[in-house]
């Protein structure tokens, strides 16, 4: 239910949940709005449909994307449902409006760095004179951009829809709901039900949740989590194979934390003809596009995994992680990391057993695998 594309093609307004629906039908069109909720509650479908409704309104409607993956896959879903809707990466939309407004490229801390200097901007676009409209913005995954933005968004007098969950967030640079109501005087509506994972993955998830209201977690059934030693690439290699043969209808996400290890995995999974899609962000050609709705293994970094999901998702490189179970920006990359997966999920690491983090997990919600 939370994807942008079924397999019978783009969810429509008849396919959403009645929340869904209901979120959508009492949006108004005016001021600032807030959608929260939980992974898999829907909100980048709740996106895509924002944006063609307002976009219906005459106004120039944008979806704002955090990255080019997840621009990349919901693209297409609003291109059908709303053709004048355009879609971009929040830093690519940043630098064609400041070109607009102030003239050249953002202020960064560092030259032609992503790393943008808001005091700097802001200060140069309030002295700029009249700002160049951006007309209504839909933001996805809006927690993992900084309170800049959104100072930026009510200085140029934008209509702003943001979705966010501050408990998903993966950046240093983030906002907390509070700070995004606050800021652009927001109303916040929230949808409550996760319709992705089984009810195992979700009671698994919900050790890593660091706080925010319970969700409703999904009645569908499945296997248990699996908490997999792997002590070498061929291990692994082999169970991908399988996993594949297995069912070859299955979207498969490999999320690994660094990209040396996603280059070092491309090449092994290629020569042993495991079918597979990577997306490298500084690549080219295949290594910068992916469809994430293709069966096969996808292999990202954690860095572009937030808003997407796979049938099944592997995470094999647990141990790389720091050992402290406490740690709040690591236990919320596990709540990330969990629920991208709709059927199964495999929590991988090297050594003799496992990571004091992964250690920490109620032996209830996994099944170990030596």
């Amino acid at each position: 239910m939370t994807t942008v594309v079924a397999g019978s093609g783009v969810l429509r307004y008849l396919d959403l949940s009645s929340g869904q629906q209901r979120v959508l039908d009492d949006l108004p069109f005016d001021g600032n709005h807030l959608v929260s909720g939980p992974p898999g509650s829907g909100k980048s479908v709740i996106a895509v449909h924002r944006a063609a409704m307002l976009a219906l309104t005459g106004a120039p409607a944008t979806l704002l994307c955090r990255s080019n993956l997840l621009r990349q896959h919901v693209a297409p879903a609003t291109a059908e449902l709303g053709p004048d809707v355009k879609v971009a990466t929040v830093h690519s939309w940043l630098g064609s409006w400041y070109k607009r407004a102030v003239g050249g490229r953002p202020p960064t801390h560092t030259p032609g760095g992503f790393d943008i200097d808001w005091p700097a901007l802001l200060t140069e676009a309030m002295g700029a004179g009249e700002l160049p409209s951006p007309g209504a913005l839909v933001v996805d995954e809006g927690q993992d951009l900084p309170v800049g933005f959104y100072r930026l968004c009510r200085l140029a007098g934008a209509r702003v829809t943001v979705l966010a969950d501050e408990y998903q967030t993966i950046t240093e640079s983030r906002s907390t709901a509070d700070e995004i109501r606050r800021v652009l005087a927001a109303e916040e509506v929230r949808l409550a039900e996760n319709h992705r994972t089984t009810r195992p993955i979700a009671d698994l998830a919900e050790h890593f949740r660091l706080g925010g209201a319970d969700p409703l977690l999904p009645e569908r059934d499945g296997p248990l989590p699996v908490m997999a030693r792997y002590r070498a690439f061929g291990e692994l290699t082999t169970e991908l194979r399988e996993h594949v043969r297995s069912h070859p209808n299955r979207t498969i996400g490999v999320v690994v934390r660094y990209r040396e290890l996603q280059l070092r995995l491309l090449e092994v999974f290629e020569r042993a003809k495991v079918p597979v899609q990577a997306y490298v962000g500084a690549g080219q050609g295949r290594y910068r596009d992916i469809d994430a709705d293709r069966p096969g293994v996808h292999l990202v970094t954690r860095a572009s995994v937030k808003g997407l999901e796979f049938d099944t998702v592997f995470v094999p490189d647990c141990h790389r992680d720091t050992a402290d179970p406490a740690d709040p920006d690591q236990t919320m990359m596990y709540y990330v990391l969990a629920t991208r997966a709709r059927h199964e999920l495999r929590l991988g690491f090297a050594g003799d057993r496992p990571p004091a983090h992964l250690d920490a997990v109620p032996r209830d919600l996994y099944r170990p695998r030596p």
